[in-house]
């Protein structure tokens, strides 16, 4: 079993959006038993609230429900329970590691560092480009999951 933890500030825009588009993938391909994935935020400001509405919509507009997400805040024993910690741009890194102290195993990393250029993925909250948000994150899912397929 795998474990991801998908992260980025408040936990309803792209980590959410990160981890249902992941489970879209491996659901696609029959893997949905080999994966737990899940998603959080460095920040308390959003906790217990919903997929944000134009994260929600743009991932319906490609075929993707995201329905029962409540966010929620990581703590530092994700670091035991998943293999993944998965953030969205760099100063949800350095978040992390404020919350988490250390990161012995490597477990954590920006999503398109599993990419082909690894950078940042914008906040949709701010920039309002949901659009270029799933492009990116679907970039950043599909180069994880393959690297995760290659090891095993």
């Amino acid at each position: 079993m795998i474990k991801i933890l998908f992260i980025c500030h408040g936990n309803i825009c792209r980590s959410p959006m990160a981890e249902y588009i992941f489970r879209d993938l491996v659901n696609k391909r029959g893997l949905s038993a080999e994966f737990v994935v899940a998603s959080a935020a460095t920040s308390r400001e959003e906790i217990g609230n919903p997929v944000y509405p134009p994260a929600k919509r743009k991932l319906a507009e490609h075929g993707i429900r995201a329905e029962g997400h409540h966010a929620r805040r990581m703590e530092r024993r994700d670091y035991q329970e998943y293999d993944y910690l998965i953030g969205m741009e760099q100063y949800n890194i350095r978040n992390m590691m404020r919350i988490l102290g250390d990161d012995p195993e490597q477990k954590v990393s920006r999503l398109l560092d599993h990419a082909k250029q690894p950078r940042d993925i914008d906040d949709p909250w701010y920039s309002g480009d949901f659009e270029r948000a799933y492009q990116d994150i679907f970039e950043g899912c599909e180069a994880l999951l393959t690297e995760i397929l290659e090891k095993l």
